[in-house]
């Protein structure tokens, strides 16, 4: 897709004299920030062609010569992407960046910063963050898309979570839906992946929040797929390719299993595909997160000093409803096993986010000891809303959660250390305020 924009700025020619601004031709998508630490940020782009590409960045408001990351060379076999990696950080601070195609600047029509996350510990209470949430999005291909009314919907819900400016986003699965026609070739899967990233509606959004990503069902494969999926490598290699979270898979394990913290929580992205044994084997033991990735998030939760332990998943934990794809439904032994050992772990603070479901609720389930677990499901993006499941028997919703239009949540963490608040709040696609809840943290 080719996008064209001229735009000049005078701030950009100050900041970079010299600079010869040109237009936008050889820029496919991005440019997005993925990850932020202390000292270094990743920006992700892609070009329509093989092309060298870096960033210049400099603080923002500061009198400076702009810092730059290694020129990167894209190349047809990688989907023209580069990963480009800002390392010469001082924690705490927001950078503005120029992105450069074979030496020549690239103009936006919208900011593009990037932030580097705060040093706070032993010299102040953690800072105040928020954090946009979400899953499904189905973009439309009308060649290749199923017969009958768009199953893809209003993209301007983008824009509506860039007005809201939070420091990241979490994409809860679901990002992407490949077609009959992408699932079994390297080639479908990548046109895939760029086609949702090149949509104009995104850019923004894209170049000045970081983003992190799980994926389900439709990122991986067909739908309802499962470990028996032949080519969950190609899709492995493509989310790895298209996004920016800090880790792909545990340590010599397959998968997209990954940690990342911001200020002082812990966000533990799990892996809800890889090892999902299938549904209708009736001799296979059930398995979703398999015995690794189950072990290791529980050690993982014992170890954090995390006020609130973020657990991203594609599909619903506590729903007890045995529907559809929840935990609940052919894999409840294992979901049984993994909170009977957050409760006798004594773990608070746990915090499920999930997607899948097309549909928003929020559902808690408080142990014997009085510890809560809680579980918010945030769907969808773009994608059709279901409005047939309000009455589907979760028992553990919390009443006036449920809603069945296209929506986004933001999560917002405030407060001095030792007394953190959580505060979980879903908006409609046009940024209107639905509901929200707090949650404080537990002593």
């Amino acid at each position: 897709m080719l996008r064209i924009f001229l735009f000049l700025t005078p701030f950009f020619c100050f900041l970079f004299p010299g600079t010869v601004f040109t237009q936008v031709k050889l820029l496919q998508s991005g440019p997005m920030v993925g990850y932020s630490e202390m000292s270094e940020v990743l920006v992700w782009v892609q070009t329509t062609e093989a092309a060298n590409v870096r960033i210049e960045y400099a603080i923002k408001g500061k009198r400076m010569r702009p810092l730059s990351t290694m020129t990167v060379m894209t190349h047809r076999d990688q989907a023209f992407v580069a990963k480009l990696i800002a390392d010469q950080l001082e924690p705490g601070h927001t950078y503005v960046y120029q992105l450069f195609i074979n030496g020549i600047a690239v103009e936006l029509p919208y900011p593009t910063e990037f932030q580097s996350q705060s040093l706070w510990q032993w010299r102040e209470d953690p800072p105040a963050f928020s954090m946009a949430v979400g899953s499904c999005t189905y973009i439309n291909e009308p060649e290749v898309d199923r017969p009958g009314d768009p199953y893809g919907l209003d993209m301007g819900i983008f824009g509506s979570i860039t007005e809201k400016s939070p420091d990241a986003m979490l994409w809860l699965g679901d990002n992407i839906y490949l077609r009959e026609v992408d699932w079994f070739t390297r080639t479908g899967i990548l046109h895939r992946y760029t086609h949702m990233r090149s949509q104009p509606a995104l850019q923004p959004l894209l170049a000045n929040i970081h983003h992190y990503a799980i994926w389900d069902d439709h990122d991986y494969g067909p739908n309802d797929s499962d470990r028996t999926f032949i080519h969950k490598d190609k899709t492995r290699d493509a989310f790895e390719l298209f996004w920016g979270n800090p880790t792909t898979g545990l340590p010599g394990k397959a998968g997209i299993t990954s940690y990342f913290q911001w200020a002082d929580l812990d966000f533990f992205l799990m892996d809800n595909r890889t090892f999902r044994s299938p549904n209708n084997c009736q001799t296979c033991k059930p398995s979703l997160l398999g015995e690794d990735q189950l072990n290791w998030l529980i050690e993982s939760l014992t170890t954090s000093n995390a006020p609130f332990k973020i657990v991203a998943i594609g599909g619903q934990v506590l729903n007890p409803a045995a529907r559809f794809e929840n935990y609940a439904n052919r894999h409840a032994p294992e979901r049984t096993e993994l909170l009977r050992r957050i409760e006798e772990e004594g773990i608070k603070g746990v915090i499920f986010i999930s997607g899948d479901r097309h549909h928003t609720e929020l559902s808690r389930l408080t142990f014997d000891s009085g510890i809560d677990v809680y579980d918010w499901t945030v769907s969808p993006l773009t994608s059709t809303p279901v409005t047939k499941n309000e009455h589907e028997g979760n028992t553990l919703r919390m009443g006036g959660t449920y809603v069945n239009e296209q929506n986004f949540g933001i999560l917002d963490v405030s407060g001095p250390r030792h007394e953190r608040a959580l505060t979980m709040s879903v908006f409609d696609k046009d940024g209107k305020l639905l509901w929200k809840r707090k949650v404080f943290q537990a002593k």
